[in-house]
């Protein structure tokens, strides 16, 4: 699948989720209005656990596969990135507290956090896991930003 073909699933499904909530139909929600707040702040907040081959953090700034499809994702909403880079427990935290709006890191569908946060799908097609279901953290129950965010995965993913 081509960069442009993702790049198009992924806006559309942004843009349904868009459309839906512009009639007032708000389906997934997310109670504590998670992506409304990125997109009206234009800035999106990532904590990152250093994964190598995934995702690495140095002075404020991450590389990497999962470090790249996070910025897309960023992009296809219209927002910039910020990065934190932290331990996958101090990432989870930031999470709960509101600091952070997406971990990345070397999570997979096995993953410790599941009562303190919410979990993409296992993505073992994404660049740079290799075969590992890698898994993305939103904070719980912010169900609007984990669809968008699974739409754009989908898409990177080739599903």
């Amino acid at each position: 699948m081509t960069a442009s073909v993702r790049r198009i699933g992924a806006v559309a499904a942004l843009a349904a989720v868009l459309a839906t909530s512009a009639c007032g139909l708000r389906i997934p929600e997310d109670p504590d209005g998670t992506l409304d707040a990125v997109v009206a702040a234009g800035v999106l907040a990532v904590g990152a656990s250093d994964e190598p081959g995934l995702v690495e953090v140095d002075a404020g700034a991450a590389t990497g596969p999962l470090a790249d499809v996070v910025e897309r994702f960023a992009d296809g909403i219209g927002v910039g990135v910020t990065w934190t880079e932290g331990s996958e427990e101090t990432l989870v935290g930031m999470l709960e507290t509101g600091d952070v709006d997406i971990a990345v890191g070397g999570f997979t569908d096995a993953s410790p956090w599941i009562d303190r946060a919410g979990l993409t799908r296992g993505y073992p097609d994404l660049p740079g896991a290799v075969g590992r279901p890698v898994v993305l953290l939103v904070p719980l129950g912010e169900n609007r930003l984990l669809a968008a965010l699974e739409a754009h995965l989908d898409a990177e993913a080739g599903g």
